[in-house]
């Protein structure tokens, strides 16, 4: 008994083992990281002259050109009609693939009639598009929105329709015994049920509106980012070209953060496995 009391007071006496402190860093924080650290290593090895700065240039160089664009207030005028053509043929693809991605889903009928037709289209690549618009719509507005439009048709067009049909055989019937009509079957059954990958479509659309914008720009076009981008290409400026890819990545990630968040809200209800991750 006092060897086993002199081994307790022993282990209560030694010291306590020595714990690291753990860095725990936000989450947004380290999803800065690759991209800074990549930064710092193209700075570093532009200054060192292990790559020419004509062909890569120092995101100082990068910076300072935008601090220049900005100044001459040409920044904000690229940027804003940009900015507009995405949003108006965001809003014009959502809305056709959400009434029509909707009637495919709901009716077998619209389903057999339209969905070979629109799979078909979806293989299209984007720039097959240019011409035939440029011959039916001109050069004005109208094509760069139209081609969007078409990009943001599709993924949008795919969540709803598959959204609908993949819900859960089990509720409809439920629904159905409880007397439901088919329009409150729609609206309160399938579509609420459909909702994540709506919204995922969503997502998904408005990435491929930005895609589909800088191609539409590289055309025809006397602003925007797109220009920007044929602009720096045309006078050899690597700096202006690598300007517009940043400006088109954040764009990016803001609308996208955006959508997020509207899904997140929307969503508050799923208690999936990236939800309990957070």
């Amino acid at each position: 008994m006092a060897n086993v009391n002199a081994e307790a007071s022993a282990k209560l006496d030694a010291p306590a083992p020595l714990r690291l402190p753990v860095l725990r860093l936000p989450r947004a924080a380290l999803g800065l990281l690759l991209p800074v650290l990549v930064l710092l290593a193209i700075e570093v090895a532009v200054r060192a002259g292990w790559i020419a700065s004509h062909l890569l240039p120092a995101p100082s160089e990068v910076l300072r050109t935008l601090g220049e664009l900005a100044s001459r207030q040409a920044l904000t005028a690229h940027i804003a009609a940009s900015t507009l053509r995405v949003a108006a043929g965001f809003a014009l693809g959502a809305a056709a693939a959400l009434l029509l991605g909707a009637w495919v889903g709901l009716s077998p009928l619209a389903h057999a009639l339209l969905d070979p037709s629109f799979q078909a289209l979806r293989a299209i690549p984007s720039l097959a598009w240019v011409p035939l618009l440029l011959l039916w719509l001109g050069i004005d507005e109208a094509p760069k929105i139209a081609l969007i439009a078409i990009g943001a048709f599709f993924p949008i067009y795919m969540g709803v329709a598959s959204g609908i049909a993949d819900v859960d055989r089990r509720l409809v019937e439920v629904a159905q015994l409880r007397g439901l009509t088919r329009g409150q079957l729609a609206r309160r059954v399938l579509l609420p049920a459909a909702l994540p990958a709506l919204l995922n479509g969503l997502r998904l659309g408005l990435s491929l509106a930005w895609m589909f914008m800088v191609a539409a720009e590289l055309i025809a076009a006397s602003r925007g980012l797109g220009y920007l981008l044929s602009d720096g290409r045309e006078t050899g400026r690597a700096d202006i070209v690598l300007a517009a890819i940043g400006l088109l990545a954040l764009l990016g990630k803001l609308s996208d953060g955006l959508m997020a968040a509207v899904e997140a809200r929307a969503l508050h209800w799923r208690d999936g496995f990236e939800s309990n991750a957070r």
